[in-house]
Protein backbone atom coordinates (compact mmCIF):
# COMPACT_ATOMS: atom_id res chain seq x y z
CA UNK A 1 0.00 0.00 0.00
CA UNK A 2 1.37 3.13 -0.81
CA UNK A 3 1.58 6.37 1.13
CA UNK A 4 -1.81 7.72 -0.16
CA UNK A 5 -3.44 4.69 0.92
CA UNK A 6 -2.43 4.58 4.56
CA UNK A 7 -3.55 8.51 4.88
CA UNK A 8 -6.60 7.43 3.47
CA UNK A 9 -7.01 4.45 5.80
CA UNK A 10 -6.21 6.97 8.55
CA UNK A 11 -8.85 9.02 7.64
CA UNK A 12 -11.35 6.99 7.63
CA UNK A 13 -10.26 5.61 11.16
CA UNK A 14 -10.50 9.12 12.21
CA UNK A 15 -13.93 9.23 11.03
CA UNK A 16 -15.12 5.66 12.71
CA UNK A 17 -13.18 5.85 15.63
CA UNK A 18 -15.28 8.74 16.92
CA UNK A 19 -18.71 7.62 15.95
CA UNK A 20 -17.83 4.07 17.73
CA UNK A 21 -16.73 5.54 20.76
CA UNK A 22 -20.01 7.46 21.33
CA UNK A 23 -21.67 4.04 19.99
CA UNK A 24 -20.18 2.15 22.77
CA UNK A 25 -20.16 4.76 25.36
CA UNK A 26 -24.30 5.12 25.02
CA UNK A 27 -24.71 1.31 24.98
CA UNK A 28 -22.69 1.36 28.48
CA UNK A 29 -24.87 3.92 29.66
CA UNK A 30 -28.38 2.12 28.82
CA UNK A 31 -27.02 -0.60 30.52
CA UNK A 32 -26.37 1.09 33.49
CA UNK A 33 -29.78 2.57 32.95
CA UNK A 34 -31.59 -0.61 32.77
CA UNK A 35 -29.54 -2.18 35.99
CA UNK A 36 -31.01 1.44 37.86
CA UNK A 37 -34.71 0.87 36.65
CA UNK A 38 -34.29 -3.07 37.68
CA UNK A 39 -32.44 -1.64 41.69
CA UNK A 40 -33.85 1.79 42.58
CA UNK A 41 -31.99 3.28 45.59
CA UNK A 42 -34.72 4.31 48.51
CA UNK A 43 -35.85 7.85 47.72
CA UNK A 44 -35.56 10.80 49.92
CA UNK A 45 -38.88 11.31 50.13
CA UNK A 46 -39.80 11.95 53.94
CA UNK A 47 -42.94 9.28 53.50
CA UNK A 48 -40.89 6.27 52.69
CA UNK A 49 -44.02 3.96 53.65
CA UNK A 50 -44.69 3.43 50.10
CA UNK A 51 -41.40 2.87 48.45
CA UNK A 52 -40.52 -0.71 48.23
CA UNK A 53 -36.77 0.24 47.55
CA UNK A 54 -36.70 1.34 51.14
CA UNK A 55 -37.67 -1.66 52.84
CA UNK A 56 -35.43 -2.75 55.39
CA UNK A 57 -33.77 1.07 55.38
CA UNK A 58 -36.90 2.63 56.99
CA UNK A 59 -38.22 2.03 60.50
CA UNK A 60 -42.78 1.60 60.53
CA UNK A 61 -42.08 0.24 64.04
CA UNK A 62 -45.21 2.03 65.90
CA UNK A 63 -43.92 4.23 69.11
CA UNK A 64 -44.11 2.21 72.38
CA UNK A 65 -42.66 2.76 75.98
CA UNK A 66 -41.87 -1.25 76.09
CA UNK A 67 -39.17 -1.66 75.13
CA UNK A 68 -38.08 -4.54 72.07
CA UNK A 69 -36.36 -6.98 74.54
CA UNK A 70 -39.32 -6.59 76.88
CA UNK A 71 -41.62 -7.01 74.06
CA UNK A 72 -39.37 -10.24 73.43
CA UNK A 73 -39.87 -11.81 76.94
CA UNK A 74 -43.61 -11.53 77.08
CA UNK A 75 -43.99 -13.13 73.70
CA UNK A 76 -41.36 -16.06 74.84
CA UNK A 77 -42.92 -16.24 77.90
CA UNK A 78 -46.31 -17.44 76.18
CA UNK A 79 -44.84 -18.94 73.10
CA UNK A 80 -42.89 -21.65 75.98
CA UNK A 81 -46.56 -22.45 77.25
CA UNK A 82 -48.05 -22.76 73.85
CA UNK A 83 -45.16 -25.35 72.68
CA UNK A 84 -45.78 -27.63 75.92
CA UNK A 85 -49.66 -27.67 75.71
CA UNK A 86 -49.87 -27.67 71.51
CA UNK A 87 -49.69 -30.39 69.39
CA UNK A 88 -46.43 -29.02 67.61
CA UNK A 89 -45.73 -30.45 63.69
CA UNK A 90 -42.40 -32.22 65.02
CA UNK A 91 -41.54 -33.48 60.83
CA UNK A 92 -38.42 -31.36 59.79
CA UNK A 93 -39.38 -31.48 56.19
CA UNK A 94 -42.73 -29.54 57.13
CA UNK A 95 -40.88 -27.40 59.46
CA UNK A 96 -38.24 -26.93 58.22
CA UNK A 97 -40.52 -25.35 54.81
CA UNK A 98 -42.52 -23.40 56.32
CA UNK A 99 -39.20 -21.97 57.94
CA UNK A 100 -37.64 -21.46 54.97
CA UNK A 101 -40.45 -19.36 53.54
CA UNK A 102 -40.93 -16.98 56.69
CA UNK A 103 -37.49 -16.42 56.76
CA UNK A 104 -37.00 -15.15 52.77
CA UNK A 105 -40.16 -12.89 53.98
CA UNK A 106 -38.43 -11.70 56.85
CA UNK A 107 -34.87 -10.67 55.34
CA UNK A 108 -37.32 -8.55 52.53
CA UNK A 109 -39.41 -6.77 55.78
CA UNK A 110 -38.50 -4.04 58.02
CA UNK A 111 -38.60 -6.61 60.85
CA UNK A 112 -35.80 -5.85 63.51
CA UNK A 113 -36.28 -9.11 65.53
CA UNK A 114 -35.39 -12.70 64.93
CA UNK A 115 -38.57 -14.01 63.50
CA UNK A 116 -39.35 -17.78 64.68
CA UNK A 117 -42.75 -19.76 63.09
CA UNK A 118 -44.36 -23.43 64.07
CA UNK A 119 -46.45 -25.54 62.91
CA UNK A 120 -49.50 -26.65 65.20
CA UNK A 121 -51.73 -29.54 64.34
CA UNK A 122 -55.41 -28.11 64.38
CA UNK A 123 -58.00 -27.94 61.15
CA UNK A 124 -58.55 -24.54 61.42
CA UNK A 125 -57.82 -21.95 58.75
CA UNK A 126 -55.20 -19.88 61.16
CA UNK A 127 -52.39 -18.15 62.22
CA UNK A 128 -51.13 -15.41 64.29
CA UNK A 129 -48.48 -13.63 65.97
CA UNK A 130 -47.21 -13.44 69.71
CA UNK A 131 -45.10 -10.16 70.46
CA UNK A 132 -41.62 -10.04 70.03
CA UNK A 133 -41.69 -12.18 66.63
CA UNK A 134 -42.98 -15.61 67.79
CA UNK A 135 -45.59 -16.92 64.64
CA UNK A 136 -47.57 -19.76 64.70
CA UNK A 137 -49.78 -21.69 61.68
CA UNK A 138 -52.32 -24.19 61.54
CA UNK A 139 -51.77 -27.30 59.07
CA UNK A 140 -55.47 -26.13 58.69
CA UNK A 141 -53.81 -23.34 56.45
CA UNK A 142 -51.20 -25.04 55.04
CA UNK A 143 -54.16 -27.19 53.81
CA UNK A 144 -56.05 -24.33 52.39
CA UNK A 145 -53.01 -22.29 50.81
CA UNK A 146 -53.34 -23.58 47.28
CA UNK A 147 -49.45 -22.27 46.54
CA UNK A 148 -46.34 -21.24 48.28
CA UNK A 149 -47.43 -17.43 47.62
CA UNK A 150 -50.40 -17.87 49.48
CA UNK A 151 -48.66 -19.20 51.96
CA UNK A 152 -45.88 -16.54 52.00
CA UNK A 153 -49.10 -14.09 51.77
CA UNK A 154 -50.00 -15.20 55.19
CA UNK A 155 -46.68 -15.17 56.75
CA UNK A 156 -45.90 -11.85 55.08
CA UNK A 157 -48.98 -10.28 56.76
CA UNK A 158 -48.31 -11.78 59.84
CA UNK A 159 -44.61 -10.41 59.86
CA UNK A 160 -46.12 -6.84 59.37
CA UNK A 161 -47.11 -7.31 62.77
CA UNK A 162 -44.23 -8.06 63.89
CA UNK A 163 -42.12 -5.06 62.04
CA UNK A 164 -45.07 -2.58 63.16
CA UNK A 165 -44.76 -3.94 66.95
CA UNK A 166 -48.21 -3.52 66.71
CA UNK A 167 -49.07 -5.59 70.67
CA UNK A 168 -46.58 -3.18 71.71
CA UNK A 169 -48.14 0.25 70.51
CA UNK A 170 -51.78 -1.34 71.86
CA UNK A 171 -50.51 -1.85 75.05
CA UNK A 172 -49.01 1.98 75.06
CA UNK A 173 -52.29 2.89 73.74
CA UNK A 174 -54.09 1.45 76.64
CA UNK A 175 -51.74 3.34 79.36
CA UNK A 176 -50.41 -0.23 80.57
CA UNK A 177 -47.02 1.58 80.15
CA UNK A 178 -45.53 0.56 83.47
CA UNK A 179 -43.33 -2.83 83.80
CA UNK A 180 -45.09 -3.87 86.89
CA UNK A 181 -48.68 -3.52 85.38
CA UNK A 182 -47.88 -5.83 82.32
CA UNK A 183 -48.90 -8.86 83.73
CA UNK A 184 -52.48 -7.45 84.55
CA UNK A 185 -53.01 -7.83 81.02
CA UNK A 186 -52.60 -11.89 81.42
CA UNK A 187 -55.61 -13.43 81.74
CA UNK A 188 -56.17 -16.24 84.28
CA UNK A 189 -54.86 -19.99 83.41
CA UNK A 190 -58.62 -20.72 83.74
CA UNK A 191 -59.75 -18.50 81.49
CA UNK A 192 -60.91 -20.28 77.85
CA UNK A 193 -58.91 -17.99 75.10
CA UNK A 194 -58.77 -19.35 71.76
CA UNK A 195 -55.31 -19.72 70.00
CA UNK A 196 -56.60 -21.29 66.85
CA UNK A 197 -56.24 -24.80 68.59
CA UNK A 198 -59.37 -27.20 67.77
CA UNK A 199 -59.02 -28.38 71.43
CA UNK A 200 -59.82 -25.36 72.84
CA UNK A 201 -57.25 -25.73 75.70
CA UNK A 202 -56.67 -22.76 78.11
CA UNK A 203 -52.99 -21.81 77.62
CA UNK A 204 -53.31 -18.17 79.90
CA UNK A 205 -52.87 -16.40 76.49
CA UNK A 206 -53.95 -12.66 76.38
CA UNK A 207 -56.68 -12.38 74.23
CA UNK A 208 -54.93 -8.90 73.03
CA UNK A 209 -52.03 -10.94 72.08
CA UNK A 210 -53.97 -12.46 69.05
CA UNK A 211 -56.37 -9.57 68.29
CA UNK A 212 -55.11 -6.02 66.40
CA UNK A 213 -57.62 -2.98 65.72
CA UNK A 214 -58.75 -2.17 62.46
CA UNK A 215 -56.35 0.11 61.17
CA UNK A 216 -53.34 -2.44 62.07
CA UNK A 217 -55.01 -4.75 60.14
CA UNK A 218 -55.02 -2.39 57.16
CA UNK A 219 -51.12 -1.85 57.81
CA UNK A 220 -50.16 -5.46 57.90
CA UNK A 221 -51.90 -5.86 54.58
CA UNK A 222 -50.32 -2.70 53.17
CA UNK A 223 -46.85 -3.93 54.21
CA UNK A 224 -47.30 -7.49 53.80
CA UNK A 225 -48.54 -6.88 49.83
CA UNK A 226 -44.72 -4.98 50.10
CA UNK A 227 -43.07 -7.95 51.47
CA UNK A 228 -44.25 -10.75 49.25
CA UNK A 229 -43.69 -8.64 46.37
CA UNK A 230 -39.74 -8.06 47.85
CA UNK A 231 -39.79 -11.69 48.07
CA UNK A 232 -40.35 -12.72 44.45
CA UNK A 233 -43.89 -13.53 44.88
CA UNK A 234 -46.80 -12.63 43.18
CA UNK A 235 -49.11 -10.80 45.26
CA UNK A 236 -52.05 -11.57 43.83
CA UNK A 237 -52.06 -14.37 45.71
CA UNK A 238 -52.60 -12.99 48.98
CA UNK A 239 -55.91 -11.45 47.49
CA UNK A 240 -56.96 -15.60 46.09
CA UNK A 241 -56.16 -16.28 49.59
CA UNK A 242 -58.82 -13.80 50.80
CA UNK A 243 -61.17 -15.67 48.29
CA UNK A 244 -61.03 -18.64 50.03
CA UNK A 245 -61.71 -17.14 53.48
CA UNK A 246 -64.50 -16.02 52.23
CA UNK A 247 -65.89 -18.93 50.10
CA UNK A 248 -64.48 -21.39 53.07
CA UNK A 249 -66.85 -19.12 55.95
CA UNK A 250 -70.15 -18.79 53.15
CA UNK A 251 -69.36 -22.91 52.85
CA UNK A 252 -69.88 -23.70 56.51
CA UNK A 253 -70.40 -20.34 59.01
CA UNK A 254 -68.42 -20.82 62.09
CA UNK A 255 -65.41 -22.73 60.15
CA UNK A 256 -63.22 -19.59 60.15
CA UNK A 257 -61.97 -18.63 63.86
CA UNK A 258 -63.85 -16.09 65.54
CA UNK A 259 -60.56 -14.40 66.49
CA UNK A 260 -59.58 -14.17 62.55
CA UNK A 261 -62.98 -13.02 61.38
CA UNK A 262 -62.66 -10.38 63.55
CA UNK A 263 -61.41 -8.50 61.15
CA UNK A 264 -62.42 -10.28 58.10
CA UNK A 265 -60.75 -9.45 54.14
CA UNK A 266 -63.88 -7.54 53.92
CA UNK A 267 -64.23 -5.81 50.38
CA UNK A 268 -62.75 -2.87 52.16
CA UNK A 269 -59.33 -4.98 52.63
CA UNK A 270 -59.38 -6.43 49.28
CA UNK A 271 -60.09 -3.05 47.58
CA UNK A 272 -57.13 -1.49 49.43
CA UNK A 273 -55.30 -4.54 48.50
CA UNK A 274 -56.23 -4.42 45.00
CA UNK A 275 -55.29 -0.63 44.92
CA UNK A 276 -51.74 -0.84 46.27
CA UNK A 277 -50.87 -3.52 43.80
CA UNK A 278 -52.20 -1.49 40.72
CA UNK A 279 -50.21 1.99 41.95
CA UNK A 280 -46.99 0.94 44.71
CA UNK A 281 -45.59 -2.39 43.12
CA UNK A 282 -43.75 -2.33 40.08
CA UNK A 283 -44.70 -5.27 37.83
CA UNK A 284 -42.29 -7.99 37.83
CA UNK A 285 -41.23 -10.29 33.97
CA UNK A 286 -41.50 -13.37 36.54
CA UNK A 287 -42.45 -14.50 40.05
CA UNK A 288 -41.02 -16.89 42.18
CA UNK A 289 -42.61 -20.52 41.75
CA UNK A 290 -42.24 -23.34 44.42
CA UNK A 291 -45.30 -25.05 43.86
CA UNK A 292 -43.69 -29.40 42.96
CA UNK A 293 -42.28 -28.50 46.59
CA UNK A 294 -45.23 -26.79 48.26
CA UNK A 295 -47.36 -29.98 47.01
CA UNK A 296 -45.00 -32.50 48.10
CA UNK A 297 -44.84 -31.02 51.75
CA UNK A 298 -49.11 -30.97 50.98
CA UNK A 299 -48.58 -34.90 50.30
CA UNK A 300 -46.05 -35.20 53.83
CA UNK A 301 -49.01 -33.32 55.34
CA UNK A 302 -51.99 -35.25 54.52
CA UNK A 303 -49.59 -38.73 55.34
CA UNK A 304 -48.49 -37.18 58.78
CA UNK A 305 -52.25 -36.40 59.50
CA UNK A 306 -53.35 -39.37 58.66
CA UNK A 307 -50.88 -41.84 60.16
CA UNK A 308 -51.73 -39.74 63.65
CA UNK A 309 -55.53 -40.39 63.24
CA UNK A 310 -55.11 -43.72 62.76
CA UNK A 311 -53.11 -44.17 65.86
CA UNK A 312 -55.14 -41.78 68.09
CA UNK A 313 -58.54 -44.01 66.52
CA UNK A 314 -56.66 -47.49 68.15
CA UNK A 315 -55.58 -45.98 71.38
CA UNK A 316 -59.67 -44.80 71.83
CA UNK A 317 -60.52 -48.26 71.02
CA UNK A 318 -62.23 -50.36 74.15
CA UNK A 319 -60.95 -52.82 75.56
CA UNK A 320 -62.64 -56.39 75.40
CA UNK A 321 -62.18 -59.00 78.23
CA UNK A 322 -60.49 -62.07 77.81
CA UNK A 323 -62.46 -65.48 78.53
CA UNK A 324 -61.79 -68.44 80.00
CA UNK A 325 -62.00 -71.40 77.59
CA UNK A 326 -65.24 -72.91 76.86
CA UNK A 327 -66.62 -71.31 80.19
CA UNK A 328 -68.26 -68.40 78.56
CA UNK A 329 -67.28 -66.09 81.75
CA UNK A 330 -65.22 -63.41 81.77
CA UNK A 331 -60.83 -64.75 82.75
CA UNK A 332 -59.97 -63.89 86.01
CA UNK A 333 -57.57 -61.57 86.95
CA UNK A 334 -56.44 -63.10 90.96
CA UNK A 335 -54.90 -66.15 89.57
CA UNK A 336 -57.90 -68.38 88.64
CA UNK A 337 -59.27 -67.76 92.51
CA UNK A 338 -62.95 -67.07 92.75
CA UNK A 339 -63.78 -64.36 95.37
CA UNK A 340 -67.31 -63.36 96.62
CA UNK A 341 -67.77 -61.01 94.40
CA UNK A 342 -67.15 -63.39 91.02
CA UNK A 343 -69.46 -65.55 92.43
CA UNK A 344 -73.08 -65.39 89.95
CA UNK A 345 -75.97 -64.01 92.83
CA UNK A 346 -78.24 -66.83 94.21
CA UNK A 347 -81.62 -66.65 92.71
CA UNK A 348 -84.65 -67.61 95.18
CA UNK A 349 -87.65 -69.85 94.26
CA UNK A 350 -90.62 -68.23 94.75
CA UNK A 351 -93.05 -70.48 96.32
Amino acid sequence: MGKSGRDEAMNRMRLILPGLAAAILCGTLSLFAGDAAAVKPCSDAKNKMDDVYCIGQRNVAHRSIISVQKEIGIGKKYADEIDRSSKLVKDPVITEYVNRVEQNIAENSDAKVPITVKVIDSPEINAFTLPGGFIYVNTGLLHAAGSEAQLAGVLAHETAHVACRHWASSATKQTLLQYAMIPLIFTPMSYPVYIGLSEGLNFGVPLAFLKFSRDDEQQADFLGLQYMWKAGYDPDAYLSMFAKIIQEQRRSPGSVPSIFMDHPPTRERIINAEEEIKTILPKRSEYLVSDSEFQNVHERLDDLLSHIKKVEAASNKPTLEKREPGSGQPASTNGGQTTESDKPPVLKRRD
